[in-house]
């Protein structure tokens, strides 16, 4: 649950909260990273863009319906972050939401991502009482494939060209997991 300082979940590394001003350089740099962008939606990241985005999320509240809520993943013994991740509250029906999320190369395959987005989990299915969470995926973005099947997200679907990227037509897989589906494994 998130607590004045706008921390949403702690774990023995992780710290996973909001955004600040003293995040800019830290998310600039995996985010310009070639390697980290590959599989996502923008390109030529700069250092503008970031700053924009990081201001733009310190104003937003999470959870409003038709929106995405960016967390910082940070480190708890430096408050550096690592990664981020997303949830976008769907305004059709507020009771599913859809998961995102990047982690800078240096910390992959070290299991931060999972200890994240578990920790997420917990939040969205626990304090914010969601019904079910949805997740796309690149067909051959293989780490994000893992990190999503280790979590127990069930695939749901492969989708055909299901959207544009940098000029292609791309297809996704689709994971998913009810709530209920979570608080068995929880327990």
């Amino acid at each position: 649950m998130e607590n004045s300082s706008g921390v949403y979940a702690v774990t023995d590394r992780l710290v996973i909260r909001q955004f600040g001003l003293h995040d800019v350089q830290s998310f600039y740099q995996y985010r310009a990273n070639p390697d980290v962008s590959r599989f996502q939606s923008w390109e030529d990241y700069t250092y503008e863009d970031a700053e924009a985005f990081v201001q733009k999320q310190m104003m937003q509240s999470h959870d409003q319906p038709g929106t995405w809520f960016q967390y910082a993943i940070a480190l708890a013994e430096s408050n550096q972050i690592i990664g981020d991740c997303a949830i976008h509250t769907l305004g059709a029906e507020p009771r599913i939401v859809e998961l995102g999320f990047t982690l800078a190369p240096e910390y992959q395959g070290k299991a931060y991502m999972h200890e994240a987005l578990y920790s997420v989990l917990d939040y969205v299915f626990g304090s914010l009482n969601k019904h079910k969470m949805i997740a796309f995926t690149d067909v051959r973005n293989e780490k994000s494939i893992r990190v999503l099947e280790r979590l127990g997200m069930r695939r749901e679907g492969h989708l055909l060209q299901n959207y544009m990227s940098k000029g292609k037509w791309v297809d996704e897989y689709q994971y998913a997991m009810l709530q209920s589906e979570w608080l068995t494994k929880r327990h």
